[in-house]
């Protein structure tokens, strides 16, 4: 009787983990529908009640990371308050960032999403004030592209953001990041990796805009150009495309001459 009322109880767990589990992804797919939409608030929402249900289910944490990036991103930074209010989003993407590749440390869009949370708090308080993060997003991405895992999308974002890690490092003058341990960074190494993430997923507009403006460091204007006409006739992809469209006719217009 005792054994067969633990089988019973054994039953019971199993399906009500598997209900449990099924609810989580549901979840999770809603999220994706808003997300897909640019509706950041609400597809956040339904993440982090996937996360409520299983607080290891690592494709909401990362999600969470990713929801927290985007608020940030548009957030209004005119005053200190609203400035602490982003740089309080880009900490919330960096915990749940954490979380991730705590829980899933063979999964690489688990160490990109804590790449780009922290290179968001670079890019706001300075990469010579945060030096160590700055490496520390080098590493996360180079540890992303060698896992080599979460298909195309995730390998190109990886290979764009490692290039805009070197682009914007790079920029800064030489000596002065040598010191602060920033040396790696090169322009060309910038160019190379943009090159893999087109590969990766072409027709993705910023990936040609930031490309282009690269090339336009290194005088390589009609590549530059190419890439720009590329830009403005990819599709719609992304919240802030409308802008990067925008951007790239600025830049064509300004280096038509050259």
């Amino acid at each position: 009787m005792k054994k067969n009322i633990l089988f019973c109880l054994s039953i019971i767990f199993l399906f009500s983990n598997l209900v449990f589990s099924q609810t989580a992804a549901q979840l999770v797919e809603e999220g994706d529908k808003y997300y897909s939409k640019f509706e950041n608030e609400t597809a956040l929402e339904a993440y982090k009640k996937a996360e409520k249900l299983d607080h290891n289910n690592v494709e909401a944490l990362w999600r969470i990371s990713r929801a927290y990036v985007d608020i940030g991103e548009h957030m209004p930074a005119s005053t200190d308050e609203q400035e602490e209010a982003q740089i309080a989003a880009y900490q919330k993407a960096l915990e749940y960032a954490e979380k991730s590749v705590k829980t899933a440390p063979d999964l690489s869009v688990a160490y990109l999403r804590r790449a780009i949370a922290n290179g968001r708090i670079a890019l706001f308080k300075g990469i010579f004030s945060v030096a160590g993060v700055v490496n520390s997003v080098k590493a996360d991405l180079e540890k992303a592209i060698q896992l080599g895992n979460g298909g195309n999308d995730i390998q190109a974002v990886a290979h764009y953001v490692f290039a805009r890690t070197h682009a914007k490092t790079s920029d800064k003058w030489k000596p002065a990041r040598s010191v602060l341990g920033l040396g790696w960074a090169d322009n060309e190494i910038a160019l190379q990796e943009y090159k893999k993430a087109i590969e990766l997923k072409p027709n993705f507009i910023m990936f040609y805009v930031d490309y282009a403006i690269s090339l336009i460091r290194e005088d390589e204007y009609k590549t530059a150009r190419e890439m720009l006409n590329k830009a403005l006739n990819s599709p719609v992809d992304d919240e802030d495309d409308d802008k990067r469209k925008a951007e790239a006719k600025q830049l064509l217009n300004e280096i038509k001459d050259e």
